[in-house]
């Protein structure tokens, strides 16, 4: 029966070869039409025509209320928020460039291929269906092609339909359009109900419905329908411009998580990047519109993850010493705190300082490779603890003239007897390692490139943990041996560099004998090899940090105001007013008479923030009110002179005109601090907001994680970047 009347459809309507195949299989009556359609055969050029095919009856006519227009796709990525799965738009140019991807892809192309999204972070393989990022370790997450949508009544955002049944629905709403047929049920894969209402009211009903619609009685919630992604409340970003202006690297300080939420360092750095993006359209949006400006691209350095990881087996040994009672405490504190201890350690400070230095020195590769026609500048920024490694990373860099002199100097006192394989072998054997020296042998390594191997090169050559520390134990030696030999401390010149004054200068030592052998007595830095960074960065911004207070406990009272880091121009201390952590620096720089008080940064959108111009404008108005008692007081308790009357006028006129001006915007105009940034203001602060004026203590914690989300601070690292772009924003 079924291939009698396969055969009359094919005759009669002069079905196409594609159909013919398609007909072939049994198949749902939908599937079938739908096909039909979409070929566009000769099905449709008479009206009116009846058949019948497995006992269903049709009724196919050519009176379309509508012309059926193909759904408009959209990209979109999993995310996990909250743990929970979140679906993220991608942005409009990355989907247009996906989809031009996939229409170029067929079924049975056999090659990946690869598209480069959210500004070339992300890499998405389209026959995987997966999204994975480019310069940090993450989760691939899963991508779709999405048409239709749904939500249920107690869930605030629409969630896509996998690939398959959205375009089962779509080929169901099709035929509806087509032969304009509604409220129609259509059983899904799945064995949920839908039910196709009219072109804007489109529902589903859980599987186990028996009538439908159901009756009041079951109470069941129908799940609301939507086609296509325009038709659903969403925002979707227009995307990245391809252009980047500048990049920034981002350290982050204590432990793992960054800002309140707890969030990681890549989670918080996405966050400020967004707030940048946000205040180049709105306050650079003159220059954008010329296309003068692209973006700045901020990337995240993370070494909290080294140091607390398998290869150092600190938190190891720390959790066999913690002791089990107030357990979360502890454990928070193994994880934050102890990183302060870690960098005063000289085992710890260099793994800390190797790892930021050689992950910023990766990033750096990888973003050139990917951004092959970069010719930006480079710069900073370090949180906490995050700006003291890049501040003793930065004072310890070399300028190319140091760095040929201090080769010329190594060659002067190069121990020709242990740069053979022979002197590494008497070290090894000095050691007990000789077992290993076929492995170093093949690498070709000898006592001079061994002294230029981290700990992770070893590793990577295959050496257990154990003869990696005691390798590392004797490079150390080996070099304190040519220090020795003539060659001073690096901490040692730095103290004469920077013209730091020490806190003992003129004072007698009263303290008893003590092995200092890890410290340096010139800035009391731990003795390590900082490692040189392959840029020089246009500026450094510490926020939250605590570098002066650092540099006070190391000893030092004063900073020579010529001093400025060897490869880095600017440098900018940005605090909030009730951070715990932040510190000044530029009262190491001027004269202790001086009261100079930090920047103020302005609001981003506009001077002041509403609570500090009313606070100013009372302290004023009771200062004007004091000084008119004042005068009154004095012409009602002295005899009335005309003398004395100008004299009184005479000395308040000079007042009333220096007021016009406040101190503040004096020193912002015309002091200057030190060198550090080429003669203009360090610290800057932020302004509170209304709330966290009522309490400073009890915002005191969250001021200092507020950075991550601060657009003042973003704008502040902007005004610097484009600030001698004479379209964009002037200089500060």
């Amino acid at each position: 029966m079924y291939q009698l009347e396969l055969e009359q459809i094919i005759r009669h309507f002069n079905v196409c070869q594609h159909c013919r195949r398609l007909l072939s299989v049994r198949r749902p009556l939908l599937w079938i039409i739908c096909d039909l359609i979409r070929c566009g055969t000769s099905l449709w050029e008479s009206s009116g025509i009846r058949w019948s095919w497995c006992g269903v009856s049709a009724l196919l006519s050519m009176s379309i209320s509508e012309p059926y227009e193909p759904v408009q796709y959209h990209w979109f990525y999993n995310k996990q928020v909250d743990s929970k799965d979140t679906w993220q738009p991608f942005s409009r140019e990355d989907s247009r460039r996906l989809e031009d991807a996939h229409s170029r892809v067929g079924k049975s192309e056999k090659d990946e291929v690869v598209v480069a999204t959210d500004g070339r972070r992300y890499d998405v393989k389209l026959c995987e269906r997966k999204r994975y990022s480019v310069y940090w370790e993450q989760k691939p997450t899963e991508v779709r092609r999405c048409s239709w949508f749904h939500k249920g009544s107690k869930e605030v955002t629409y969630t896509p339909y996998s690939e398959e049944l959205g375009d089962f629905l779509e080929d169901a709403y099709m035929i509806a359009v087509t032969l304009d047929e509604w409220k129609t049920n259509l059983e899904l894969p799945t064995g949920e109900t839908v039910i196709l209402h009219n072109p804007k009211l489109m529902t589903q009903y859980p599987s186990g419905c028996k009538d439908f619609p159901p009756s009041p009685s079951e109470r069941t919630q129908p799940i609301t329908i939507k086609r296509g992604v325009e038709n659903i409340p969403l925002e979707i970003p227009e995307g990245e411009p391809e252009i980047v202006d500048h990049l920034v690297f981002m350290v982050h300080g204590i432990g793992p998580a960054c800002d309140i939420r707890l969030r990681g360092i890549v989670q918080c750095v996405n966050e400020f990047r967004n707030a940048s993006n946000g205040l180049l359209n709105s306050h650079f949006r003159q220059s954008d519109d010329l296309c003068i400006i692209g973006r700045v691209e901020y990337l995240p350095v993370n070494w909290h993850k080294v140091l607390h990881g398998e290869t150092t087996g600190v938190d190891k040994d720390i959790e066999r010493i913690t002791l089990p009672s107030i357990s979360r405490l502890r454990q928070f504190s193994n994880d934050t705190v102890l990183d302060l201890f870690f960098y005063n350690s000289a085992t710890y400070c260099q793994t800390i300082v190797d790892t930021v230095a050689s992950e910023i020195n990766r990033l750096h590769s990888l973003f050139l490779q990917r951004n092959p026609h970069f010719t930006g500048h480079v710069s900073l920024v370090g949180h906490s603890l995050g700006s003291l490694i890049l501040f003793d990373l930065l004072t310890n860099q070399k300028t190319s003239a140091d760095a040929t002199a201090h080769e010329l100097q190594e060659d002067t006192h190069v121990d020709t007897g242990c740069s053979s394989f022979e002197s590494l072998e008497e070290a090894l054997k000095s050691h007990g390692l000789e077992e290993h020296l076929n492995v170093l042998q093949r690498e070709q390594v000898d006592m001079e490139s061994l002294t230029l191997c981290s700990e992770k090169d070893l590793q990577d050559i295959g050496l257990p943990l154990g003869p990696r520390k005691k390798l590392m134990d004797c490079v150390k030696k080996w070099k304190n041996s040519r220090i020795g030999s003539g060659n001073a401390p690096q901490n040692e010149t730095l103290s004469t560099s920077l013209g730091m004054r020490k806190a003992h200068e003129h004072q007698t030592p009263t303290t008893s004998a003590f092995d200092y052998q890890h410290f340096n007595v010139g800035i009391g830095q731990v003795s390590i090899d900082y490692p040189q960074l392959a840029f020089h960065p246009q500026a450094f911004f510490a926020v939250g940090s605590p570098i002066g207070m650092f540099l006070t406990v190391r000893g030092l009272k004063r900073i020579d105001p010529n001093y400025s880091f060897p490869t880095c121009k600017g440098f900018y201390n940005i605090f909030h007013p009730f951070d715990p952590v932040a510190y000044r620096i530029e009262p190491m720089l001027v004269s202790q008479d001086v009261d100079l008080p930090p920047m103020l940064i302005p609001h981003h959108k506009g001077r002041k923030r509403m609570h500090l111009e009313l606070k100013e404008g009372l302290t004023r108005v009771s200062s004007d009110l004091l000084g008119s008692l004042r005068m009154v007081w004095q012409s009602i308790s002295q005899v009335p002179s005309p003398a004395l009357a100008e004299g009184g006028l005479s000395s308040v006129t000079p007042t009333d005109e220096a007021e016009e001006v406040s101190p503040m915007e004096h020193e912002q105009r015309n002091f200057k601090v030190g060198m550090l940034n080429r003669g203009r203001r360090i610290d800057f602060v932020l302004q509170e907001t209304p709330i966290e004026s009522f309490n400073e203590y009890l915002f005191a914690i969250q001021s200092h994680l507020c950075y991550w989300e601060s657009e003042d601070t973003a704008l502040l690292v902007l005004k610097e970047i484009y600030g001698n772009n004479p379209v964009g924003c002037a200089p500060l």
